[in-house]
């Protein structure tokens, strides 16, 4: 899932800051300090390959003082569908620019995480959902995607591909204001649902509201899961939580519409691996649970966003379907509830 709506930046002298949305925004933003994801790995799921992946990675990591993240290092791996290092053949620039938002935003949030890039053949439905197998195979228990399908009669035919306690999916919630797709509605997935982030004179820092162009609104076909309890709609309920999906800083070489370098871009492609790294710093998902139950039970531990809207969908005080429960206040919210039970929406 990709939105061509994103600006170029002018060529950088040295030690520039880049426009946008950087790791110590992010950070400061979400209140990430004193985490550590050390030893933890996050999966993406992409489709074709990125010959340029590590080093646009190592540009980035640089520019905002992060450690290194490499093959050499293992902190970074690449591999194909099937679990191997053959790439696939062919490039394709909208998903080489969206490995770059993946592998940044990861870095923005979890900088010692380790990444592992899972990259299908292709686009098709099919090699998307094996590229996902091969995450959950290789032991990811935080596995982000961002792409998405239409709504389909027979979609929960697909579900199983994200039925595994213990693992943490989360996916864009696309980028088509007030509509639902699929995955991201899937009942077994945190949907994630994009915000506009700025500098605020408040106790925050930070004021937020929801993204216009975010995905949400009533799945057509998905069942309302047992933690989701708002009347908004009656079958499932999309977001779940959110995240920035404005203004936020790339960097990529494989050109995109004639231009490379330093972008400003835009997307719930953001959000969900922003959201993804917050997973991890939480920790390791508790066996037998579902990791897109855990904001439910914590809504304290959450930014409610009151603000905004994408195509009649609201955000208001509470539970709502652009932003969900809200975005992260730290990362507690985002870890399995020790009391076992939910929290109201």
């Amino acid at each position: 899932m990709l939105n061509p709506d994103f600006k170029p930046v002018a060529s950088l002298p040295p030690g520039a800051t880049p426009a946008g949305l950087g790791p110590s925004d992010i950070r400061s933003a979400y209140k990430l300090s004193g985490t550590n994801g050390a030893g933890r790995t996050v999966a993406i799921t992409l489709a074709h390959h990125n010959p340029n992946l590590e080093s646009d990675l190592a540009v980035y990591r640089r520019q905002f003082h992060l450690p290194p993240c490499t093959k050499t290092n293992r902190c970074l791996r690449v591999i194909n569908q099937n679990g191997g290092t053959t790439p696939p053949s062919g490039t394709a620039p909208e998903w080489a620019f969206e490995s770059s938002i993946d592998v940044d935003a990861i870095s923005a949030t979890c900088s010692n995480c380790h990444i592992l890039v899972v990259e299908a053949d292709d686009a098709g439905p099919a090699n998307m959902f094996t590229a996902v197998d091969q995450a959950v195979a290789q032991g990811a228990t935080f596995i982000s995607n961002s792409w998405v399908l239409p709504e389909a009669s027979f979609e929960g035919a697909f579900d199983f591909h994200f039925n595994h306690p213990g693992v943490a999916f989360t996916f864009a919630s696309g980028d088509n204001a007030g509509v639902t797709q699929y995955p991201a509605a899937s009942p077994y997935v945190t949907a994630v649902g994009g915000t506009t982030l700025t500098r605020a004179q408040n106790s925050r820092g930070w004021a937020e509201s929801a993204w216009n162009g975010t995905g949400c609104g009533c799945s057509l076909f998905e069942p309302k899961p047992a933690f989701q309890h708002d009347t908004i709609c009656a079958n499932r309920t999309i977001a779940d939580a959110s995240a920035v999906a404005d203004n936020f800083a790339v960097y990529d070489t494989i050109p995109f519409n004639g231009s490379t370098g330093w972008f400003v871009a835009n997307g719930t492609s953001i959000s969900a691996p922003l959201m993804a790294g917050m997973y991890a710093l939480a920790g390791n998902p508790a066996p037998g649970t579902f990791p897109n139950s855990y904001p439910y039970a914590h809504p304290r531990n959450f930014f409610d966003i009151t603000t905004g809207a994408a195509d009649g969908f609201a955000a208001v005080p509470g539970y709502d379907a652009p932003t969900g429960i809200g975005t992260p206040n730290g990362v507690a919210g985002l870890s399995d509830p020790s009391d076992g039970g939910y929290g109201a929406a």
